[in-house]
């Protein structure tokens, strides 16, 4: 299975809804809470090429996007294969 990580929020619905489809697959994620942790934010903003919204979310360390990105490839039907679940 692969890596995936999200930097979130604990006040972000757009990060609820990422949280709950990967969830939905049966996908393990790593969580960084930015809000805990202000030094986690420049983290995720160096990885995303500059984007300081919630969520960012990496598979094996490639950068996603956000919520809407992580969406979007679910409709399209790539997610399943980048998460290498059936």
């Amino acid at each position: 299975m692969s890596k995936v990580e999200i930097y979130s929020s604990m006040w972000c619905p757009f990060c609820h809804r990422a949280k709950q489809l990967l969830q939905s697959k049966g996908v393990g994620f790593e969580e960084f809470d930015v809000d805990a942790n202000p030094t986690l934010r420049n983290e995720m903003t160096q990885r995303s090429g500059g984007r300081r919204t919630v969520p960012q979310i990496f598979i094996d360390d490639r950068h996603i996007g956000g919520s809407d990105e992580l969406v979007a490839l679910e409709r399209e039907g790539r997610l399943s294969g980048m998460l290498q679940v059936e």
